[in-house]
């Protein structure tokens, strides 16, 4: 009967091992790594495609190279960090080598994104000097705060070594290392915004296609994840020195800066190098063309001074028993959709399968037809 009860009353959760038997917050950290590593693998392959599409691209600018740097250096630090965090056979010996790894290799990763931020938004706006010394400055506040705040972490002291090996900070003020990121991130958000809805003024769109052509999502996605992570490293009130609710969002706002950067420079129109060119943007015709238009026989001009309007204009020759056309498309004619134009980094700029241009009737065996020509001026 004494041995009926006494077995009653023990604790099912002491007979579990350290490794099972984890406070709420880390328990709920591990879930939540777990998610984080869903997301980057996920990423991984949806984006195998169009990384090997931009790979066999010829040019190599900045923008190409730190795609492939975050490409692989993003998967094989998590990889590792998992290991750190999930083996239950690592040592405290062990983690106080490797703790600085994951401070370190994020910080290298997320300054590479803002780099590329910079290099974007620098190109939206037509390489401003003032956007350069803005962003250029920034970037250079956050990699200093990043790289100083990287001195103040420490071994999270969890109640035994195979709970994992997790670095948390040791003061409350090395928050500081997200807040540059931050920062950072939100003028570009912001930059990016004006930029897109100052194209709007000059050529309506709607704001769902606006968003989606210039990629306002993405940009909104980097500055959410890490605002929240921010919130969570100044807010969040840890129980202790072995709580790890402070750096429960760290992870996921790494991969999802690395992956939504990385879709930046995938959806940039044309050539990336100097940072691609703005889907907004709209230019007129050059003289060039009109010149030479002018000068080839049977083709008339279709636009003269202080012309406003379309003008469609036919000036018939007489050239070995046929007419030639010319028709012109006014200036300031919207420009073919975003997002059917084909204009990607990953294919170059080339629509395939598509053939411009305007062919009047076929010509007949007697050599009588009609010839149009359509000249078109592209961004």
């Amino acid at each position: 009967m004494s041995n009926n009860s006494s077995a009653a009353d023990v604790d099912p959760l002491s007979l579990l091992p350290p490794y099972l038997d984890l406070p709420p917050h880390l328990s709920a950290h591990k879930y939540f790594f777990v998610c984080t590593l869903t997301v980057a693998a996920w990423d991984t392959l949806v984006l195998s495609p169009r990384t090997w599409k931009l790979f066999k691209s010829k040019e190599w600018p900045l923008m190409k190279i730190a795609f492939y740097f975050l490409r692989l250096l993003m998967p094989i630090e998590f990889i590792i960090v998992a290991v750190a965090f999930f083996d239950t056979k690592w040592t405290t010996e062990m983690c106080q080598k490797f703790f600085l790894f994951e401070p370190i290799l994020t910080a290298i990763l997320v300054s590479v994104c803002s780099a590329v931020h910079l290099i974007r938004v620098r190109a939206i706006y037509d390489k401003s000097q003032q956007i350069t010394i803005l962003l250029g400055t920034l970037l250079l506040v956050q990699v200093c705060m990043m790289a100083v705040a990287c001195g103040f972490y420490h071994v999270v002291p969890v109640k035994d070594p195979s709970q994992g090996c997790i670095a948390g900070p040791k003061h409350n003020w090395v928050g500081i290392y997200w807040v540059g990121p931050t920062l950072f991130f939100t003028t570009t958000f912001g930059l990016a915004l004006a930029r897109s809805f100052q194209s709007r003024a000059q050529r309506p769109i709607g704001l769902w296609k606006l968003m989606l052509r210039d990629g306002l999502n993405l940009y909104g996605a980097v500055w959410i994840v890490n605002m929240v992570n921010m919130l969570f490293w100044f807010i969040v009130t840890p129980t202790g020195p072995e709580d790890t609710i402070k750096t429960i969002v760290t992870s996921m706002a790494a991969v999802l800066t690395i992956t939504m950067t990385m879709r930046i420079i995938l959806s940039v129109r044309g050539t990336l190098v100097s940072g691609g060119s703005f889907a907004g943007s709209s230019s007129a015709p050059s003289s060039h063309s009109h010149s030479r238009s002018a000068n080839i026989p049977g083709v008339a001009a279709a636009r003269s001074a202080g012309t406003t309007g379309p003008v469609f204009s036919i000036n018939p020759v007489a050239s070995q028993g046929r007419q030639a056309f010319n028709l012109e498309e006014i200036n300031g004619k919207p420009e073919a959709d975003w997002d059917h134009d084909g204009k990607s980094s990953v294919n170059g700029g080339v629509v395939e399968g598509k053939t411009e241009g305007l062919t009047g009737a076929p010509e007949q065996e007697s050599g009588i037809g009609v010839k149009v020509t359509v000249e078109r001026q592209f961004q």
